[in-house]
């Protein structure tokens, strides 16, 4: 690698996406020791500016950022929370700035701030982090690049053979490979090339399709909350579900989701209606008053895929984000976790010098944590659904989900089970404490209050709903 300090510590990373960047931002200037050069292969040209770029179809589909993810970015990236704010994403907080159907019945809104998260076009998200890890010392994009296999052997990966547009190939070696090119990685058949052991893997596929939207929000809707209709896994018919998200410039981008079965398509007409057959239909009903601004667009490679490479013993590589764990996002944790993936990187980084024996297996581990925790919740879901492909629950799974279920229930009146809650979703907490004595005794208890009979909306939203002003319902 011409023009490198032998000194230098190399770290190769595949994906120019939000993993690869946020894995340069953790490695960057945090190395333990050394300084480190990074080079980023991506295959597209990136844009400058917070617009759509090849290789991520999924950027046209709702994302959110919950706040354990929002805050790892920003402590990579300090100053990235307020790049996004000042671009016109919004920060909502949780649960008081979500209109929520649950299983367990509505949501209040009338308690404090629990958690919150960050509602914004993923291109802008993207962007926002791009731009401060490209501007990183030591930080190099190859675009225009892909790789073609990896170097090294059956113990140590050494680096990767790219490929650039002219078809010229170039062998680029590097102390640390990371593989960050999403769901479709090919690293283990690279691996396998490399006669490196296979690890295991698991796969949990609820067979589910989004179907997404982006309109014009009505006038009147500035700090507008999130629209969540959820499934219910306890139904004995495919899960639906509903999600409407203020992002910048006055839109909403509204995604539908079904399970295998009962999948949305992408058939214009088909849209609002699908809408109108959640469990509740006050999406469709909002949506009675938007502008659309574009066509239906779908996704269908929703499965949970986990590939156990903290199991491996190969030297010199690490799978990020969705290359390692990629998740339903329904759930909207892929980008949280692969995040808070990239901090425990840098936090190891720091103290560990990366070419140092084991540092690969120990960053992988580091990385599968809150990965783990965001598996479980996808997966305790998922695999309940009619026709789910992949691992069947267990007498324990069933158990967990019962009390999950009870929860959620509670959580429709208790703020001590929605605090616990909104911790875990957002990534804030481990599942354990969902176990604090405190929520274990609300849980026995039950719900404090009866349930609402519909959605707690404010004077204004009732007025967008029904076209009129419209009495306030208890929260």
């Amino acid at each position: 690698m011409a023009g490198r300090p032998p000194s230098r510590s190399r770290v190769l990373i595949l994906g120019g996406g939000l993993s690869g960047t946020l894995a340069a931002a953790a490695l960057a200037r945090h190395g333990a020791g050394a300084d480190v050069d990074v080079d980023i292969v991506e295959r597209y040209a990136l844009p400058d500016t917070p617009r759509p770029r090849r290789g991520l179809p999924q950027s046209r589909h709702a994302h959110l950022l919950w706040s354990g993810g929002a805050e790892a970015i920003d402590s990579l990236l300090p100053g990235t929370m307020g790049t996004w704010l000042s671009a016109g994403a919004h920060r909502i907080s949780i649960p008081n700035g979500m209109v929520a159907f649950s299983p367990g019945g509505w949501y209040r809104r009338c308690w404090p701030e629990a958690q919150y998260l960050v509602s914004a076009g993923r291109d802008l998200v993207d962007w926002a982090v791009r731009t401060r890890a490209l501007a990183l010392p030591g930080v190099r994009l190859l675009p225009e690049a892909e790789p073609v296999r990896l170097l090294g052997t059956r113990t140590r990966v050494t680096g990767a053979v790219i490929r650039y547009r002219d078809g010229t190939e170039e062998v680029r070696e590097a102390d640390l490979v990371i593989d960050a090119t999403g769901r479709s990685s090919h690293a283990p058949r690279w691996l396998a090339e490399l006669g490196i052991p296979a690890v295991p893997e698991t796969v949990v596929d609820a067979g589910v399709t989004y179907a997404s939207r982006r309109y014009k929000a009505p006038a009147g809707t500035a700090g507008w909350p999130v629209i969540n209709v959820q499934s219910d896994a306890r139904m004995a018919v495919p899960g639906s579900s509903g999600t409407v998200l203020p992002i910048e410039g006055d839109e909403w981008i509204v995604s539908l989701s079904g399970t295998r079965g009962g999948q949305p398509t992408s058939v214009e007409s088909q849209f609002v209606e699908f809408a109108r057959r959640l469990r509740s239909p006050l999406v469709a009903e909002f949506l009675d008053r938007a502008e659309p601004l574009g066509p239906v667009t779908v996704a269908r490679n929703t499965a949970n895929r986990r590939r156990h490479y903290e199991k491996s013993r190969v030297e010199g590589f690490v799978a990020l984000g969705d290359s390692a764990t990629a998740l339903n996002p329904v759930y909207g944790h892929g980008m949280s976790a692969a995040a808070q993936g990239a901090r425990a990187l840098r936090d190891l980084a720091s103290k560990s010098d990366i070419t140092s024996k084991g540092f690969a297996r120990r960053a992988q581990r580091a990385i599968g944590r809150p990965a783990a925790a965001a598996w479980l919740l996808a997966v305790g879901q998922d695999a309940a659904f009619p026709h789910a492909i992949g691992k069947k629950r267990t007498f324990a799974d069933r158990v967990s989900a019962r009390y999950v279920s009870r929860l959620i229930e509670t959580a429709c009146s208790d703020f001590t089970v929605v605090e616990a809650l909104t911790d875990v979703i957002a990534l804030q907490a481990g599942s354990a404490a969902l176990a604090h004595p405190r929520v274990l005794l609300a849980a026995l208890r039950g719900p404090r209050l009866p349930p609402l009979d519909g959605p707690a909306l404010t004077p204004a939203e009732q007025e967008l709903l029904l076209g009129r002003p419209a009495p306030t319902r208890s929260a």
